[in-house]
C-alpha cells in the first residue's frame, strides 16, 4: 500500500466509518498518536476536505440599493458581522461560487484573473456535473509566493473540477521593460490565449485597490508604496486584470499599464458575465470605480464595503 492509499484508508475508517482514533490504530497496527499525525497529513495532502456549510447571510436592502443606484444586474452583499478579513473573503468566495455555478454550462469559456478572492471562489465550488468548459488566464502569471492563488494553478484547478480544459498564458503579468511586452505579444501562443480570453463567456475577476493594505501590485512585489501613492495622485482608484482606472471607471493611461500582459478593460466590457469579487472598506473606492465604469455585471462584496461605496457615491 502506497502512502496516499494508507492515508485514504485511515481517513475513511475515521470519517466514514466513524471509528475512534484508538480503534483505527488497532485496525491498522500503529499507535494512536501516529493516527492523529496521519489524519493531519491526509488533510494537508487534499485527500480529506472538510466542508463547513456556513449559513452566510446577505443584506438584501443593500443589494437592492446598489442594483438600482448603478444599474447592475446582480449584487450579493455578505453580512460581515464583525468577522476578520480572511473570514469575509471565505464568505465572499462562497457567495460568488453559488452565482457562478448558476451560469456555467457546457461549452462555456471562463476567463479568470488571480488572487485570494478568486481562490476562495474556486475552493467553494461544488460541481454536481462534469461540464465541457474551457478555463483561460486573462492575464499573465504573478509569480506569487503562494502559487495556489496565481492564474496557472487556478486555471488548472477550475478546469479539473468540471472535467474541462485549461489554457495558460505563459508570460508574467508585468514586464520590467515595455519594449519586451511588444515582442511577447507577437508570440503565437500568447496571441491565441489572449484571443480566447477575449471571447470568454464568463469572467471571474478580483477588484484590486491602491491602498497599500489591499494592493495586489504591492503584495506581488510589482510596485512599491511610493509608486502606489503616485498612482493614487494620478487618479487611480483600482484595477481589474491589472488595468488601472479612476473613480469614474475610466482607464488610466500610465506607464505601468504599458508593461502589463493581459486583456484590456475594453475587452472585458464585451464579456457577457463579468463577476467582480472584493470586500472590505479599503476596496470601496476600487469597487465604486468598477461600478461607475460598468466594468462588471455582477458584484459580490460585503456590507462594510457596500455602505462605504454608497457614501462615496453620494460625495461625488
Amino acid at each position: 500500500m502506497d502512502r496516499r492509499d494508507l492515508l485514504a484508508r485511515i481517513a475513511s475508517l475515521y470519517y466514514d466509518q466513524e471509528l475512534t482514533q484508538a480503534d483505527v490504530a488497532r485496525r491498522v497496527g500503529v499507535s494512536r498518536s501516529k493516527i492523529s499525525r496521519l489524519l493531519k497529513e491526509a488533510r494537508k495532502a487534499g485527500i480529506v476536505e472538510i466542508v463547513i456549510n456556513y449559513p452566510w447571510r446577505t443584506a438584501t436592502s443593500l443589494e437592492k440599493e446598489l442594483r438600482e443606484r448603478f444599474d447592475i444586474p446582480y449584487v450579493s452583499v455578505l453580512v460581515s458581522q464583525g468577522r476578520g478579513y480572511e473570514e469575509v473573503l471565505w464568505g465572499l468566495g462562497n457567495l460568488a461560487a453559488r452565482y457562478l455555478e448558476g451560469i456555467l454550462e457546457p461549452g462555456v469559456t471562463l476567463g479568470i484573473s488571480w488572487g485570494t478572492a478568486i481562490y476562495q471562489t474556486a475552493r467553494s465550488l461544488r460541481p454536481e456535473l462534469r461540464l465541457s468548459i474551457q478555463v483561460v488566464q486573462m492575464i499573465g502569471a504573478v509569480g506569487s509566493s503562494d502559487p495556489a492563488i496565481d492564474g496557472p494553478d487556478l486555471a488548472r484547478f477550475l478546469a479539473n473540477l468540471y472535467g474541462g480544459e485549461y489554457h495558460y498564458l505563459h508570460v508574467p503579468l508585468i514586464m520590467d521593460d515595455a519594449n519586451l511586452v511588444e515582442g511577447l505579444l507577437r508570440e503565437s501562443h500568447v496571441q491565441q490565449t489572449l484571443e480566447l480570453a477575449r471571447k470568454s463567456d464568463v469572467a471571474l475577476v478580483g477588484i484590486g485597490g491602491v491602498a497599500p493594505e489591499v494592493s495586489s501590485f504591492l503584495r506581488a512585489g510589482f510596485l512599491t508604496k511610493e509608486q502606489l501613492k503616485q498612482l493614487e495622485a494620478q487618479g487611480a482608484a483600482g484595477d481589474i486584470c491589472g488595468r488601472l482606472y479612476d473613480i469614474h471607471g475610466a482607464k488610466l493611461d500610465v506607464p505601468v499599464d504599458r508593461r502589463i500582459i493581459g486583456i484590456e478593460l475594453d475587452d472585458l466590457q464585451r464579456v457577457r458575465h463579468v463577476i467582480g469579487v472584493a470586500g472590505g472598506e479599503k476596496k470601496a473606492k476600487a469597487i465604486l470605480g468598477a461600478l461607475n465604469g460598468k466594468r462588471i455585471t455582477a458584484l459580490v462584496t460585503d456590507d462594510m464595503a457596500a455602505r462605504q461605496v454608497l457614501r462615496m457615491a453620494d460625495e461625488l
